[in-house]
């Protein structure tokens, strides 16, 4: 737990954009990827378990949406814990509760046990290494944070590709119990991980020599004590505003990827053709994001990045827009393709933006915030999509739902900050037109961009 006190983001430390971040950027592929693909992956093994405990598939359905309750809500607790403890520990530690979750499932009696190991522990053990892994790829890179991102989003859909076959192998050769065992087992890499988080040492600023014995001495600042978790960003407009955004948009954002399959069986088609439209979507995604990364990091559009962001949610929101109009299975294949293409751009785009508003310093409270927000969303999401099929027996009107959910989310966002950035020049204007004159400068609140190299067209007032 030593690494606490350095692993706050010491003054002075530059962002290494190399080096050793690139070893970071990998665990944090690792961890993107068991996150995002476990909650999916686990759901090969649902009808196993239903024929095991007697249970419907509704039942089996809760233990990946516990899962995904757990990686989303706690987030504050997250927060505390990295401010507290420092990145690795916390990442070590949720790797061990992650395996933990996984092998004492293997042992299980009922639906309930299932829903307290792999809901609750492995959620909690995914949780705490998912955000610290953010938090620390944020530290470590600067001018290459948007390629970086959209490198470690990769690891969702390569991961979804890996483990959804996987899974299915390992419960055709073991079953269901040596299945969640072999995977616990594969869960300790997150260890590995975490292990990879490396602190940021401060530079040394001068050597000093004492009692014949070359000592080296740091030049350390009085600064308060740092808040464990720091509600102070919901005093900034363009944090309010993502939040509210990022929240509008999970609503829908989950909701094709789901109900797709089904989609495609209602049309009429095998099981087999069918799954292959995920496929089809996950190889996609899987070069939408790091490509999406190195345009977001082009110099004319990093400042803008919040309005490629949003065009990736409008792109989103058309896309479903117009595939609940799909009755072919090429109409599905081609919304696949799009939808791929724009939830790539979303999932490289979401936490850089949010990097770019609240800087280095807040970002390990922001992103527990804003995952605690989107958790409700992600409860609500889904489940609303299915009671609207149960009632109109049409996936038509869940697409369009998604659809307007996710522009409506666009809109947001974009409208929001175009309103607060036009506010902001107008008060940089007052303040050089009063220099100008030469008359007494009177005070203008006006608060400088975040301490990064580039800066961003965000409302930060």
């Amino acid at each position: 737990m030593g690494g606490a006190v350095v692993d706050d983001g010491p003054t002075g430390v530059k962002a290494p954009d190399g080096g050793w971040g690139w070893a970071v950027l990998v665990g944090c592929f690792v961890i993107t990827g068991f996150s995002y693909a476990f909650p999916k992956a686990v759901s090969v093994f649902f009808k196993e378990l239903i024929r095991e405990f007697d249970v419907g598939y509704s039942d089996t359905a809760w233990i990946s949406s516990i899962l995904l309750a757990m990686l989303y809500g706690t987030g504050p607790v997250c927060s505390v814990l990295v401010n507290r403890f420092g990145c690795r520990p916390v990442m070590m530690v949720g790797g061990l509760f992650a395996s933990l979750g996984m092998v004492l499932a293997s042992f299980a009696t009922s639906i309930i046990h299932i829903y307290l190991c792999i809901g609750v522990i492995t959620g909690l053990g995914l949780a705490l290494n998912f955000q610290p892994s953010l938090i620390m790829l944020n530290r470590y890179f600067s001018e290459k944070r948007p390629l970086a991102n959209g490198l470690a989003a990769a690891g969702s859909p390569v991961a979804l590709c890996c483990l959804s076959p996987l899974g299915q192998i390992l419960q055709y050769q073991y079953g269901w119990r040596g299945g969640f065992l072999i995977l616990g087992g594969m869960l300790l890499n997150c260890c590995a991980c975490g292990a990879l988080m490396r602190p940021l040492l401060p530079p040394k600023k001068h050597l000093e020599l004492e009692d014949g014995h070359l000592k080296a001495t740091e030049e350390k600042k009085l600064q308060p004590k740092k808040k464990l978790l720091d509600f102070s960003v919901f005093r900034d407009r363009g944090f309010v505003i993502y939040t509210v955004a990022a929240s509008i948009m999970v609503l829908g954002l989950f909701v094709p990827p789901v109900f797709v399959v089904n989609y495609a069986k209602g049309l009429g088609y095998e099981d087999t053709t069918s799954a292959l439209l995920l496929t089809i979507l996950g190889f996609v995604d899987m070069f939408a994001r790091p490509l999406c990364g190195i345009v977001a990091g082009m110099k004319w559009v990093r400042p803008r990045c919040v309005y490629l962001f949003s065009f990736a949610m409008i792109f989103n929101g058309v896309t479903d827009l117009i595939g609940s109009q799909a009755n072919t299975y090429g109409g599905l294949v081609g919304f696949c393709i799009f939808f791929g293409m724009s939830y790539g751009m979303v999932g490289a785009l979401q936490f850089e933006v949010l990097m770019a508003i609240v800087g280095t310093d807040k970002f390990s409270s922001a992103i527990g915030l804003v995952l605690l927000m989107e958790a409700i969303a992600v409860l609500v999401g889904p489940p609303g999509a299915g009671r609207l099929l149960d009632a109109t027996h049409k996936y038509m009107y869940v697409f369009l739902l998604a659809g307007c959910e996710v522009t409506l989310s666009a809109i947001v966002i974009a409208l929001g900050n175009f309103l607060c950035i036009k506010r902001k020049q107008e008060e940089k204007g007052k303040v050089a037109r009063v220099q100008s004159s030469g008359a007494p400068i009177q005070p203008v609140f006006v608060v400088s961009l975040p301490t990064t190299s580039v800066s961003a067209d965000l409302c930060l007032v």
